[in-house]
């Protein structure tokens, strides 16, 4: 059982090292941000047709701010750049099957729990060290057409709309990879993305990070640096998330959303008359705290994505 030890839950405070991701992804945020200016366009789709109440146009000084997993696109990012990268072999089956059971804990618990996101992170640093970041970002390009084009929320992207509509900065803020976060904050037309930055020196992955990964408190961090950079009143500014590990971000802004929630945020929300939207359909939203038998069957579902994909290479 040893080896399963990252199934263990374990609790993890505040840190200097959250803030230091946080700084760290507002940084590198900012530069990528840069690049996406005037490259991307929304692209076009049947999104639903939402009308929200915020934001209020032409309110430079406000901001929104978008969790990625589940929130802008179903499923995690870094489960889908991994089965990009083993489609292109960059690791053998053996680490496949490591990320499907870890993408199988998060549907199986209805949580993100910080020590099984750094350890999926870790997975992922183990890979891509020693490749050129130039090389990941061009894959990324490749992975986003295959696996994540299709898995936006239409609701959750016409949100983000309306705040660009308004005349408002846009950003991803998320665990995933900065350069995984950036690619998809381009594709959808955003500002840019605040993500989990990698260590490299002269353009090669060390295998490190750089603080920790971009998750609960450091979410909260990168923000709040992002906000001093660019004057953003966070009071004006609008979060949006599915996970109550988010809470944090969502209780930085005067504009709380819950999407997509699970049991912990909903409540959290409803207690605080934050708004809520869900984009799943009765069936799944109603799965939001997943019975045993459901986890069962998220388990063997992950374990049997990864033998599919196996022998599909074969």
């Amino acid at each position: 059982m040893a080896a399963l030890g990252w199934l263990t839950p374990r609790k993890r405070s505040a840190t200097a090292r959250s803030v230091l991701a946080g700084e760290a992804a507002a940084e590198a945020g900012l530069k990528s941000s840069q690049e996406i200016d005037g490259v991307g366009t929304a692209p076009a789709g049947t999104a639903e047709p939402v009308v929200p109440d915020f934001p209020v146009i032409g309110d430079a000084r406000a901001a929104a701010f978008f969790d990625l997993d589940n929130t802008v696109m179903q499923g995690a990012a870094i489960f889908h750049f991994g089965r990009g990268l083993y489609k292109r072999k960059f690791f053998q089956r053996r680490e496949l099957a490591r990320f499907a059971w870890q993408q199988a804990w998060f549907r199986l618990a209805g949580v993100e729990d910080p020590q099984h996101m750094q350890d999926a992170r870790d997975s992922a640093l183990s890979i891509v060290k020693g490749h050129r970041v130039s090389e990941l970002m061009s894959i990324g390009e490749e992975i986003y057409d295959e696996y994540m084009a299709d898995r936006i929320w239409p609701g959750t992207r016409t949100l983000a709309q309306a705040h660009l509509d308004a005349g408002q900065q846009v950003w991803l803020v998320t665990a995933a990879p900065v350069e995984t976060a950036t690619i998809i904050a381009r594709r959808l037309g955003l500002t840019g993305a605040l993500g989990t930055v990698a260590e490299s020196i002269d353009g090669v992955y060390t295998g490190k990070l750089v603080g920790e990964p971009l998750h609960g408190p450091a979410k909260a961090e990168a923000v709040r640096a992002l906000a001093a950079a660019e004057d953003f009143d966070l009071a004006r500014c609008a979060a949006y998330s599915d996970s109550h590990n988010d809470i944090p971000m969502l209780s930085l802004v005067g504009h709380p959303y819950a999407i997509n929630p699970d049991s912990k945020l909903r409540k959290h929300a409803k207690d605080r008359e934050w708004r809520l939207r869900d984009y799943r359909t009765g069936r799944k939203a109603a799965k939001v705290g997943i019975p045993a038998a459901a986890g069962v069957g998220a388990l063997a579902g992950g374990t049997a994505a990864a033998v599919a994909l196996h022998r599909r290479r074969r």
